[in-house]
């Protein structure tokens, strides 16, 4: 089992680059499957450089699949940085073929490329390659998953809600069998309930295309993390997984504390409420070592949450533990898939002395939860007042909106970072628009896939260019990266995933070296 797992952040943050880099040291890495649909067909318009995604690609089971995708999306001189990126449509409880295909292509390409090396060999190693899903993102989760799969991923992580459906998804898509994942609507009664599920057949999907031989293929079952932030909750998980097996399909744990970056689990008892102070978590929050390892029923288990330091690791094993989850420092390393100037912004800041600041933000993300903001003027960023204030609210990805029943029964979709006045004529209280922020554009521009939009300027009649701003999710411990900050010749700052895994395992390494020495000179005693 590996002793460190490179968190999956963001949309993209966690590459394949970062993933194949950190599983090439023998550690778990991780990709971001959040939005890889429209990571896919963005990176496809942008010219796909360096042919990474073409290459992946061409190993691909259905290449009729493939070509539609080429055709629809691949711009071979990338497309201009003042046109808007071709759209997907949102998904919905009937996705059109289009988005199906290119989520599990996408999904596909990241997982391959991570377990491979450049000349299309498996990676060297006993590392193993892992995907990240936010359980809140439901809609594309199967399909997601389903790629993943086919491309060989060996461990599935899921947070940010509470996955009990995933297991048995993961046991019916290696066999080839059918599988749905039930959605919530709001204003649904108990009754309808059942029926407003996300439903996929690799049968039905492959005989579409006429390849029905590769729904027969059995695929490996990859192994099943949920991240819990209680013990209270990895007890539920196991009683109530529909998986297979004595533990239900659940082969281990992340516990994740309220310092990690991204999504929090809100404090107990905390409740948003608008312009809510930034929550406070207290001892009943937190988790011990020792503790857990008597509810997780002799699974595995790895701590996160500011255990991004060397003697973290070490505390971890003694107290029973496998290991930990990292996610900053591997986000600020070299191969992450951050927007490059951003990243050198940050790391510039922190190599001057500068101490940053990370505030968890009651009101950011339209699912409720906690969110962690780094506070530092970065340009295009909606931690900038002014910049959140002036952007042209839009929903126009959709990850995070949520399906309800209108009056009449119709089926439709809101969510509390969509303009102002369509939240409200959907029946949206107001107050609950107040700070939200589009966190599925503002993680796409993080990663170097900002939206262009024309907007007309009210004054004038003239539509001026708009690009999407970011905005960057770190952990508390961001400054903990200053230790290995080293400047290149060409002055700018960095360090590679290769020396975060050092830098975790010197710890460790120096105490078995000490316990060695020690031993030899045991035997050297008359």
């Amino acid at each position: 089992l590996p002793k460190i797992i490179q968190g999956g952040m963001g949309i993209r943050i966690s590459s394949w680059q970062l993933a194949r880099e950190v599983a090439r040291k023998g550690g778990l890495g991780v990709i971001s499957g959040t939005a890889m649909d429209v990571v896919f067909v963005r990176t496809l318009q942008d010219g796909d450089p360096g042919g990474h995604f073409r290459r992946a690609l061409a190993t691909f089971p259905n290449q009729a699949m493939v070509q539609r995708a080429l055709l629809k999306y691949y711009l071979p001189e990338g497309k201009s940085p003042h046109k808007p990126y071709r759209s997907l449509p949102m998904w919905s409880f009937q996705p059109p073929r289009q988005l199906e295909e290119a989520a599990i292509l996408g999904n596909y390409c990241e997982v391959w490329l991570a377990k491979h090396d450049d000349d299309g060999t498996p990676i060297e190693g006993n590392g193993k390659v892992g995907i990240n899903r936010l359980t809140k993102v439901a809609m594309p989760t199967i399909h997601s998953l389903y790629g993943s799969m086919l491309a060989g991923v060996d461990y599935v992580i899921m947070g940010a809600g509470i996955p009990t459906k995933i297991p048995g998804i993961l046991d019916a898509l290696a066999e080839g069998r059918d599988c749905s994942l039930s959605i919530e609507v709001a204003g649904a009664s108990d009754e309808d309930a059942d029926k407003y599920a996300m439903n996929f057949s690799p049968q039905a999907f492959w005989a579409e295309t006429d390849t029905p031989d590769i729904a027969r293929e059995p695929l490996q079952r990859p192994d099943f993390l949920p991240i819990v932030s209680s013990t209270t909750l990895a007890q539920s998980l196991i009683k109530r997984a529909n998986g297979a097996g004595p533990t239900r399909g659940i082969n281990g744990f992340v516990i994740e504390l309220n310092t990690a970056g991204g999504h929090n689990a809100p404090p107990r008892g905390w409740k948003y409420e608008p312009n809510s102070e930034e929550p406070k978590y207290g001892e009943k929050d937190m988790v011990e070592v020792q503790k857990f390892a008597k509810v997780a029923k002799g699974l595995p288990y790895w701590f996160a949450g500011s255990y991004g330091r060397k003697e973290k690791l070490s505390e971890v094993l003694e107290g029973g533990g496998n290991g930990v989850q990292v996610g900053t420092l591997f986000a600020l390393s070299d191969e992450s898939g951050m927007d490059p100037s951003i990243k050198q912004q940050i790391l510039s800041e922190i190599a001057s002395g500068k101490h940053l600041q990370v505030y968890t933000d009651p009101a950011a993300s339209p699912t409720g939860f906690p969110f962690k903001v780094l506070q530092i003027d970065v340009g295009n960023t909606l931690a900038v007042p002014e910049i959140y204030d002036t952007r042209p609210r839009v929903c126009n990805l959709g990850y995070l909106r949520v399906p309800y029943l209108e009056e009449d029964g119709k089926l439709a979709y809101k969510c509390p970072s969509e303009p102002v006045e369509d939240y409200v004529a959907k029946g949206g209280d107001f107050e609950a628009t107040i700070g939200r922020k589009c966190l599925c554009n503002a993680l796409c521009a993080d990663a170097g896939f900002p939206q262009v939009r024309h907007i007309k300027d009210e004054e004038t009649g003239e539509k001026k260019e708009f690009v999407e701003p970011g905005l960057v999710t770190v952990g508390d411990d961001v400054n903990q990266c200053a230790s290995l900050l080293k400047q290149r010749e060409d002055g700018t700052w960095g360090f590679s995933a290769a020396d975060v895994v050092d830098y975790l395992l010197a710890d460790l390494e120096e105490k078995e070296e000490v316990g060695s020495v020690q031993e030899q000179l045991k035997e050297l005693r008359p």
